[in-house]
């Protein structure tokens, strides 16, 4: 073993241990008055009687994915016998990374709103270290994982062995499938559960019945608020070790087959991404401390001050890559690095270009805001146009990465033969993109703890300047929700493309354990573990006039959108019985609008579990089955197309999505800033339509879509085995 591996579990140590310093110091801040403390209870009970009814629903289907991996590999033989394992601990991580985020979230917002009476720094500085806890725990158990499993696997495996150090990396891919499964439950019931709640408290409090946003008088503010945490926190801190650990995996993967025969070669683009992740866990911990702001900050400073962590953090891992892939001894090393920071200009781009589309500081949302004037029709019709137009950066953006990033790790060739070391460069490039995420996923948890403090000030009765300063901390966390749900977006782009090509390398293993190995290429025989990847797609013909490849883009395509119309209708399912609930409140029980009677958030709270967990399961199983049914019926070049058709489809239609969404909301908090009529008003009430209409946009059906294209691909790898047994 090397000992610069060492450094990978190091790392996880540093930021396991920050974690647990930010949690402890979080604990340590005032919780505030005892009407706080009872409004933070609710919400934490809430959200953690719905996990635990999550979980009972996702363990049967791990259960059951288990022992169906289990006969593949000790019945049948086609696959890795270490696959059931991996995909457990894959899926058991990610489950504990959402778990530690949400818990301390919900123990994060009362003490965020009682030090933002104090000041708006003080408020600022417990909400983003208590984002920093999810941040840190995410890359922490990432590096975890990926360092308990390649120690594993070169005691059983021996790395001296080429073939070895190949079997070893694709064995390793499977545990992202894990990861991606119970990604994929995490993010749609969550957001199905927060958007319910959303949707109706807005319908019914806000436009019906005419009282504030997370007043107590409305039955379903308590379930609004623990859906800020189940989706947001929870669901994110699932998705986004999914896509940090998937990058990694597939570079490891990519680096061991574009190496293949120079063992040595192997193993540095095998520790390679995990050096620059174990470094990215250093800088973002720098980047944490460096963020805070003046005690009269307004919104442009506060967004500045989170900016100069984040781009403190990314300026210092791309000098750090150099010295990193030359201590490693590559010989291209500085073109290599220069990949990694095509990666992390691509992330830094989306994200700006994510901010200006949708912070209310820019004319694309206050010209949303301003169509309110003629009302909510033409905020809808104006949302969606903005929504795609917002497409045109970030997709030139990942197609310039993507180009750029292969060009600089083949020496700018484009030869056939060189296609396995430009892989690895694009690959290598999503590792860039998401090696800082300690601190790009702490400005994102960051705002449902902000939005969640400006609820229980709300509620609680707290001093107007109270909930204004929550109010900015609130609208700021919109905009670094959306940039993070972008950012997510794209790296999960870069890193299915890379995927895509691991795909093809566990394809070549399961066609050495069926026959003699061999495959047909051109008229010559070719071991099919040797082949590379160009003979592998002139194998299975993989061109655009295989009718098989033709039909896999187009179901892939399909699937996007199938999957999008099933999460909307679900939310909107689940936000239909909401309404009736609240509305039956407001009906049934005395004095509940003069503030008399006590509305039953419980009964709100329970609909929206029962909902998440009924309405997550039909989307959840589609995507795990989809590729699988591809697979058996089209073969390896259906399951290629089918990849391709998700990827290009699913990607442009979830920026779509979440940027709409966040517009249409920070248009309806630019209104309530005193713009256009201010609360109230018939602006006011427009905007809130489309800001109902965006929320599953945003947070439901948007950020689901970067986990089901990546799953997909997970799914695809751990079942090439089956496909090639089927169809050779």
């Amino acid at each position: 073993m090397s000992p610069i591996f060492y450094l990978v579990p190091a790392a996880s140590v540093l930021a396991l241990f920050f974690a647990c310093i930010f949690y402890m110091d979080m604990k340590k801040h005032d919780e505030g008055t005892p009407a706080m403390k009872e409004i933070a209870k609710y919400v934490r009970d809430g959200a953690m009687a719905y996990l635990r009814q999550q979980y009972k629903v996702v363990t049967l289907v791990f259960i059951i994915l288990a022992a169906f991996f289990a006969v593949l590999a000790y019945a049948f033989h086609i696959q890795n016998p270490w696959v059931p394992f991996a995909f457990l601990t894959g899926g058991f991580f990610s489950g504990l990374a959402g778990f530690i985020g949400m818990k301390t979230a919900t123990y994060a917002s009362s003490r965020t709103a009682a030090a933002v009476s104090h000041s708006l720094n003080r408020g600022l500085r417990v909400a983003f270290r208590s984002g920093a806890v999810m941040g840190l725990t995410v890359v922490g158990l990432g590096l975890a994982d990926i360092s308990i499993w390649y120690f594993v696997l070169n005691i059983f495996y021996d790395p001296s062995q080429t073939q070895n150090l190949v079997t070893i990396t694709t064995t390793m891919l499977t545990f992202g499938m894990g990861a991606s499964t119970q990604a994929l439950f995490a993010r749609v019931g969550g957001g199905i559960y927060t958007k319910a709640a959303d949707v109706g408290a807005d319908i019914v409090g806000k436009v019906e019945a005419d009282i504030p946003e997370d007043d107590p008088r409305n039955p379903a503010t308590i379930a609004d608020n623990v859906g800020d945490n189940v989706g947001d926190v929870a669901g994110m801190g699932a998705d986004l070790y999914e896509s940090y650990c998937g990058s990694i995996l597939a570079t490891m993967s990519l680096g061991a087959s574009a190496f293949f025969g120079d063992t040595s070669a192997q193993i540095q683009a095998i520790l390679a991404p995990m050096c620059i992740a174990a470094v990215g866990v250093a800088l973002s911990v720098a980047g944490i401390f460096a963020v805070r702001t003046r005690e009269d900050a307004g919104l442009s400073e506060l967004l500045g001050s989170l900016g100069r962590g984040t781009n403190l953090s990314a300026c210092l891992i791309a000098i750090c890559t150099f010295g990193v892939f030359y201590f490693l001894g590559f010989d291209n090393w500085w073109r290599l690095s220069l990949s990694v920071i095509t990666g992390l200009l691509a992330g830094v781009i989306i994200g700006k270009a994510t901010e200006y589309y949708t912070s209310h500081s820019f004319k694309p949302t206050q010209a949303l805001a301003e169509s309110s004037k003629t009302g909510s029709a033409t905020v809808i019709i104006q949302g969606v146009g903005l929504g795609m137009i917002s497409t045109c950066i970030p997709v030139v953006t990942i197609a310039c990465a993507i180009l750029l990033s292969y060009l600089f790790a083949t020496g700018f060739s484009l030869e056939a033969s060189k296609i396995s070391f430009g892989l690895y460069g694009i690959s290598i490039a999503a590792v860039g993109m998401l090696s800082t995420l300690g601190i790009t996923l702490a400005t994102d948890a960051y705002g449902p703890i902000a939005d969640n403090a400006g609820g229980n000030a709300q509620m609680c009765g707290l001093d107007p300047e109270v909930r204004r300063r929550t109010d900015i901390l609130d609208a700021l966390g919109n905009t670094t929700a959306a940039t993070g749900k972008g950012f997510a977006i794209g790296s999960a782009a870069l890193t299915a493309l890379a995927l895509l090509a691991s795909y093809i390398e566990e394809v070549k293993i399961a066609l050495a354990r069926v026959g003699d190995g061999l495959i047909t290429v051109g008229g010559e025989s070719v071991k099919a573990i040797e082949a590379s990847l160009p003979q592998i797609v002139e194998y299975y013909q993989v061109n655009l006039m295989n009718p098989e490849v033709l039909s896999g883009v187009f179901v892939g395509s399909m699937l996007a959108f199938l999957f999008c119309g099933l999460t909307m209708k679900a939310v909107g399912r689940a936000a239909g019985k909401m309404v009736d609930e609240v509305r039956r409140q407001f009906k049934t029980i005395a004095g509940i609008l003069e503030g008399k009677g006590r509305p039953d958030y419980s009964r709100c709270v329970s609909i929206s579990t029962k909902a998440a967990q009924h309405e997550m399961v039909l989307p959840s199983v589609i995507a795990i089955v989809a590729p699988i049914l591809v697979g058996v019926i089209l073969g390896e070049a259906g399951v290629m197309g089918l990849l391709v058709g998700g990827l290009g489809s699913g990607f442009v239609l979830a920026i779509f999505l979440a940027n709409s969404g966040g517009a249409w909301d920070n248009a309806k908090k630019y209104v309530e800033d005193g713009h256009f009529g201010g609360k109230n008003s018939p602006s006011h009430k427009a905007t809130i339509v489309g800001d109902t209409v965006g929320d599953p946009f945003k947070d439901t059906s948007g950020p689901s879509l970067n986990i089901l294209i990546k799953l997909m691909s997970m799914v695809s790898i751990v079942m090439a085995g089956l496909t090639v047994f089927l169809h050779g």
